[in-house]
């Protein structure tokens, strides 16, 4: 049976009960989120998916007004303007005491709870279409599985405190300051929600997770913008809202492939590794870190566990094929044929029929993540966000991408519209870079950042790779907060490094949704970069790997958001 109902229990220092329909002012943006999920899955009939349930995961917020009185009896709120590290100021969180009064309805909820925990923030501010936060503030995964109540309650405790201090660490108050806000003002509640998956062994995931978005920003043939896209991942999300190897379609054309170029880079490129939640030993004590309790592992587990039947594709080296399932042996590759091309299970037809009563509930263009468990089925609705889509009549010929005035060009860009105030620069230097040192790469960016953002200097950021991920084998491993002073980003290839853009991950969700001017120039582009013209500007800061330049007469960006052409010249 179809959930249509929101499973929801709000804790706050009133001792409010409030129904779903009340009180939104103390669950924040997330939270408010699920509740009008709520009102999107009522209008599912029963009779359209019978064979899968299809609901939002039991939660319980602890509100807004509860993280007032934590912050203020503790005297934390200095904090959020102090030049405190991340570890200082989760370590000051952990120490301090939660308010009294909450602590019953907490252990209550531990008593009657003993399934994995997911503890997830929804500050008032998150959300926003135009100042998202996504993936700024921490989450939790706790496997909540000892058997001493008095120890799971204490692993809860842990974790709302550390969501809370991500309030204050110095990612969110970069981007706070990027876009204009005081994160002295935000109000941070917390989500404690059961985890959608199923135990195997020492671990516990859901077989499928997903992030939907019902406009599609990079569309191939025979897709159409209009027709959305969908990436998904064997095991926890966090695969896909990383940035990491996930599988990216098309809802309209699900068994049109993405464009890989060969079987060989199908099998280099496609997910081999999967996040759960460790039910074993516990891990070396750090409540300071947010994945204390994940645990990674390759395909061999997931095929020991039983969960790729309906996901992955068997590579035959004679025929030198793949064949939907896993009933031959052989190499496995998570193409998600068996769903997508055989329709084992109508996952498809829901996505695009959650899409639709997501749009017309909203009035806008929406982003979608959820989980699922197959043997039964169940759909996990995790979150729903509004999306920004680029509007605007600026136009840009294939004559002015040939502008000689050109530093760069492309015709894969998001935005759309004229930028004029943009001198600064913020480059990897393309004959240092190497996928081995991007780490280092991220922590030099985000200095760069720091001063511009300091001096209110907009700038240009032009990067090698897919740029947000937390995989540095993929791209270099920034959060939003590290470079949030960029206006333009140029993500470009080099003859190592050809990957997709991540449409799924929390950073490219920021991203469309801040208005910022992103260009794809991959290797294989008509359109180069000048790097001779960068090279021959003031530099104002070296490192190791990124250079940090000034162009006297500024550059002017021009970015046809209806056909996903732009340019950038020298002014």
């Amino acid at each position: 049976m179809n959930g249509s109902t929101v499973h929801f229990h709000l804790i706050s220092m009133k001792h409010a009960r409030e129904p779903a329909s009340q009180g939104h002012e103390e669950l924040g943006g997330k939270a408010r989120g699920l509740v009008e999920a709520g009102s999107v899955l009522s209008k599912l009939s029963q009779t359209e998916f019978p064979s899968i349930t299809i609901d939002i995961p039991p939660m319980t917020v602890l509100g807004t007004s509860v993280f007032d009185a934590f912050i203020q009896r503790n005297n934390l709120g200095t904090l959020a303007t102090a030049d405190t590290s991340d570890v200082r100021i989760a370590n000051a969180f952990q120490r301090a005491n939660l308010p009294f009064e909450v602590l019953g309805e907490l252990r209550a909820l531990i008593d009657r709870w003993t399934m994995p925990l997911a503890v997830r923030s929804s500050g008032l501010l998150e959300d926003i279409v135009q100042r998202p936060f996504a993936g700024v503030y921490g989450t939790k995964m706790i496997p909540n599985n000892a058997h001493d109540a008095d120890t799971r309650f204490q692993k809860l405790v842990e974790a709302v405190k550390y969501v809370w201090a991500s309030t204050y660490f110095q990612v969110a108050r970069d981007y706070c300051q990027a876009t204009g806000l005081d994160v002295c003002n935000e109000k941070m509640a917390v989500i404690i929600q059961q985890v959608v998956g199923a135990r195997h062994q020492e671990r516990y995931y859901p077989d499928l997770s997903g992030v939907a978005r019902s406009y599609n920003f990079y569309p191939f043939k025979p897709a159409k913008p209009a027709d959305g896209v969908a990436s998904l991942a064997l095991g926890m999300g966090k695969t896909i809202v990383d940035g990491g190897k996930a599988w990216s379609y098309s809802p309209a054309h699900p068994r049109v492939p993405p464009p890989f170029g060969s079987l060989d880079a199908l099998l280099h490129q496609t997910q081999t590794e999967f996040w759960s939640v460790n039910l074993g030993e516990p891990p070396e004590y750090d409540p300071t870190k947010e994945t204390e309790y994940l645990r990674k592992d390759d395909l061999a587990a997931a095929e020991y566990d039983g969960t790729l039947d309906h996901l992955a594709s068997t590579y035959d080296p004679q025929s030198e094929r793949l064949t939907p399932g896993t009933g031959q042996r052989g190499p496995r590759a998570l193409t998600f044929a068996p769903i997508l091309e055989l329709e084992q299970i109508p996952v498809t037809r829901l996505i695009q029929r959650l899409l639709v009563l997501c749009e017309k509930h909203t009035g806008s263009p929406v982003e979608l993540e959820f989980a699922m468990t197959f043997n039964p089925h169940r759909f996990g609705f995790l979150q729903i966000r509004l999306m920004a889509v680029p509007r605007g009549n600026q136009q840009v010929s294939e004559a002015d991408l040939k502008d000689r005035r050109a530093i760069a060009a492309s015709e894969q860009v998001l935005g759309n519209g004229t930028l004029e105030e943009i001198k600064d620069v913020v480059y990897v230097i393309p004959q240092r870079f190497d996928l081995q040192h991007t780490r280092r790469i991220a922590q030099e960016l985000e200095q760069a950042n720091r001063v511009l953002v300091n001096a209110e200097r907009p700038y240009l950021l032009i990067v090698f790779g897919r740029l947000g991920t937390l995989d540095p084998w993929l791209g270099i491993p920034v959060t939003w907060g590290q470079i949030s002073g960029a206006k333009v980003i140029i993500e470009a290839g080099l003859e190592n490094v050809r990957v997709e853009p991540s449409q799924g991950s929390h950073y490219f969700h920021n991203i469309v949704n801040l208005g910022v001017i992103y260009f794809s120039v991959p290797l294989n582009s008509s359109y180069k970069i000048d790097w001779s013209w960068l090279e021959s500007q003031e530099v104002l800061e070296e490192g190791n790997f990124v250079r940090r330049a000034r162009s006297r007469r500024g550059l002017v960006v021009k970015v046809d958001g209806k056909h996903g052409r732009g340019v950038i010249c020298r002014g």
